[in-house]
């Protein structure tokens, strides 16, 4: 899935932002050597003429302005995740590493490595080898770390799947990634059965099934010694993607992808073995699974895991847990400053506000702080990023998604001439750097599409850079919806649209919505002398997709779907015809 990590303002953002803030010292560089080492304040900045390959928008060479992020550059070890984590943990000793809230469960630091062994062990006595994939098809708990450390110290690469997902949806994701054991809670095994998947672990046990315990309890013994892992080529975690447009993904992230991306996020934010966070957001995603699991662990802090958002359970366990930290997503901002009941809970202990995933504006942002009295920082970045690609510092820029971390490049495109752009100057936001994905699973076409041979990545999200080195996203150009951050790719829908026998055309697109960010609305062609309810449709497709998929926005029929002369649908066309009440 997409794009976990990211934040979007409105164009009067943008603006706003242009008058009010000054210039401050950021690095741009270009292509030739002498002038990647000039640093100038930002007034003075000027594009040079330089030329650059081009990602077939144009064969003239054209100006190349790169921006260069303002934090220092970080020496990135190349090691496995597992070795990595390992050798930070043993800073830490028997301080409590994680703990559940919905159980009590709690490891220590000292037990982690041994545990992810035995897991390793486990896997290896089971047949699976380097290169051989699990996957993960459950909610939010300690456990889980255990699973992810364990397939990384025997080269075992781990895929994530929505616990969301219908049997159908598990199905295909097991298919598609190739993965030969499935690892799930109890909840979800009717769908897990319903799917006819065979050699199924249990994180606290059922019927039928090998508990999870079994993994934790292995002697060991079978842990190989002579698997060998190049940071750089092995692939560790292949989460989900629909990257700008599609079907959903395998993002293959390397070992080194991940390493990279913690140590960049590491120093772009500040986490204490005092500290206490709260996963409350999802493992299976890559912003739960990254920055907030090993982001947390990679420096001693406490992470609190839950299975899920219950707004009283949450408010309770950051009083009973004195939460310092907390990774959020709009919906939560929302709950947290308008619901009444919150005013009832003591949150004085939370000193740290990180929201990221799906769009949050300069209002919501400015009634959160006042009325909580604590700054929301802003992030951005993709599941195929690894993920984090920018992180507002302490010094808070309402309205953007903060500065670049740490070796990482970006630089702002127009989309239809490939010319890059200076400061102030919108165009598709293109990044650069070692957290960039090796590619996606088994898709060399969709690979191209989304890196070009220069390196650089092209997001789909438009923006610019700010004076004061702050990025500002201000629209995408890709067709992704975001459902209260949850990505759902309008191609499934059509295609599940298509299936119907009175459906001649149809299109799919996101309707603008204050609450869930966007809104799955279909735009429906009938075939001839057939009649259909919209209703019919919208329960149609609620009984073929998860929950987050529903046709929210509802369904209107048309006569014709707008469509280019190559027969690209004009999704444009379709939400300039929204009420003005819904843009």
């Amino acid at each position: 899935m997409r794009h976990l990590f990211r934040c979007f303002v409105k164009k009067d953002v943008c603006n706003c932002l242009r008058r009010c803030y000054g210039s401050l010292s950021v690095r741009i560089s270009t292509q030739t050597d002498q002038e990647r080492r000039n640093e100038k304040n930002l007034h003075d900045l000027k594009p040079k003429n330089v030329s650059s390959k081009k990602r077939s928008f144009s064969s003239a060479p054209t100006e190349e302005t790169i921006f260069k992020s303002p934090r220092p550059a970080e020496k990135l070890p190349v090691v496995s995740l597992s070795d990595y984590m390992f050798s930070r943990f043993n800073k830490f000793g028997s301080k409590n590493a994680l703990v559940d809230d919905a159980t009590g469960t709690t490891y220590t630091y000292s037990q982690l490595e041994e545990l992810s062994r035995n897991v390793g062990s486990f896997l290896y006595r089971s047949g699976l080898r380097k290169n051989d994939v699990i996957c993960y098809y459950g909610t939010n708990n300690p456990e889980f770390a255990l699973l992810l450390l364990g397939c990384s110290s025997v080269g075992v690469i781990l895929t994530t799947a929505n616990p969301a997902y219908t049997s159908g949806e598990l199905e295909r994701h097991m298919e598609h990634s190739g993965a030969k054991m499935l690892v799930t809670v109890p909840p979800l095994i009717p769908k897990v059965q319903e799917a006819e998947i065979k050699n199924v672990i249990v994180i606290g046990g059922a019927d039928g099934c090998r508990p999870f315990s079994d993994l934790l309890a292995d002697d060991g013994k079978c842990f190989p010694s002579d698997v060998t892992i190049d940071p750089h080529e092995d692939i560790v975690i292949l989460p989900y993607s629909s990257g700008t447009t599609g079907l959903p993904k395998g993002v293959m992230l390397s070992h080194f992808n991940v390493v990279a991306n913690l140590r960049q996020f590491k120093h772009s934010t500040v986490t204490t073995t005092e500290d206490n966070n709260f996963a409350v957001l999802p493992f299976y995603h890559i912003y739960g699974m990254a920055p907030i699991l090993f982001g947390t662990l990679q420096d001693g802090g406490t992470l609190v895991t839950t299975p899920g958002f219950d707004p009283e359970g949450f408010l309770k366990a950051i009083v009973k847990h004195k939460i310092s930290q907390l990774h959020i997503v709009p919906p939560i901002v929302l709950f947290m400053a308008r619901h009444p009941v919150v005013d009832k809970f003591d949150l004085s202990h939370v000193r740290n506000v990180i929201c990221a995933a799906a769009p949050l504006g300069e209002a919501l942002t400015n009634e959160f702080n006042d009325k909580r009295q604590k700054k929301i920082r802003q992030g951005y970045g993709l599941t195929e990023t690894s993920p984090v690609v920018s992180l507002d510092d302490e010094d808070i820029t309402v309205g953007s998604i903060g500065r670049l971390v740490s070796n990482t490049e970006a630089k702002f495109v127009n989309p239809e001439t490939g010319k890059s752009l200076g400061i102030n100057e919108t165009g598709e936001l293109c990044v650069r750097g070692p957290q960039n994905m090796k590619g996606y699973l088994e898709n060399e076409k969709a690979t191209k599409e989304m890196i070009d041979e220069d390196g650089w990545l092209h997001t789909g999200d438009v923006g610019h850079m700010g004076e004061n080195g702050c990025i500002v996203v201000s629209d995408r150009l890709k067709e992704l919806i975001k459902y209260k951050g949850l990505q759902v790719a309008p191609a499934e829908l059509e295609d599940l649209l298509h299936k119907h026998p009175a459906v001649q055309d149809v299109a799919v697109i996101g309707m603008p919505d204050d609450r869930a960010g966007e809104l799955p609305r279909a735009y429906v062609v009938l075939k001839p002398n057939l009649e259909i309810h919209a209703h019919d449709l919208m329960k149609y497709v609620e009984d073929h997709v998860s929950d987050y998929k529903k046709l929210r926005g509802g369904v209107e029929f048309m006569k014709e779907i707008p469509k280019s002369p190559s027969g690209k649908i004009l999704r444009r066309v379709l939400k300039d015809q929204l009420p003005s009440s819904q843009i």
